[in-house]
């Protein structure tokens, strides 16, 4: 009877509870005080409502007299709503080369840009092709240049490191308060 999306909150309903007195709450959130199982069963039945254990490690047992499926309703319905509020962060990825003419190098950062107000994490890769790989200076004068051109609204999560032919780094958005 119990739906299996709801594994994680396992409430025992009705005849499931094993316990002989229960700590009862009626249906209007009163506390009834401590009664036997019979008793608050045959409570919740002239409510037309469940009795459902909502603290099972209390001694004894907390009960409320409830609707079940108002209950897991409710539950669903808050999972969901915690889900909609959960904000992914993605890593885009930006690729450069030592050679970038100026114009290419302002869609770049305007593509940083973006990603950086849209929350996301963005990896520079700084790639270097034949003989620019002498000369890996070059490639730290423009990742330091694109650094302080995005400081306003990023900031440098990773240094740039130079892996293989690669240079890279991580910019992250910037907490505001």
């Amino acid at each position: 009877m119990e739906d299996s999306r709801f594994t994680e909150e396992k409430y025992r309903v009705n005849r499931a509870i094993t316990a002989a007195q229960v700590r009862l709450i009626d249906q209007d959130g009163n506390p009834v005080g401590i009664v036997g199982i019979k008793e608050a069963m045959s409570m919740a039945s002239e409510a037309a409502l469940d009795l459902v254990e909502i603290a099972a490690q209390a001694v004894p047992p907390v009960c409320k007299i409830i609707d079940y499926g108002k209950l897991k309703y409710e539950l669903q319905k808050k999972k969901s709503e915690a889900k909609k509020k959960q904000k992914i962060i993605e890593i885009k990825e930006v690729k450069l080369t030592p050679s970038i003419g100026d114009h290419d190098y302002k869609v770049k950062l305007t593509n940083i840009n973006k990603f950086i107000e849209d929350g996301n994490k963005v990896k520079v890769t700084l790639r270097f092709r034949g003989r620019e790989f002498a000369h890996k200076e070059i490639g730290e004068k423009l990742l330091q240049r694109l650094i302080n051109d995005v400081k306003e609204i990023a900031k440098c999560e990773n240094a740039p490191q130079l892996e293989g032919k690669q240079m890279m780094m991580m910019i992250s958005p910037q907490i505001t308060k």
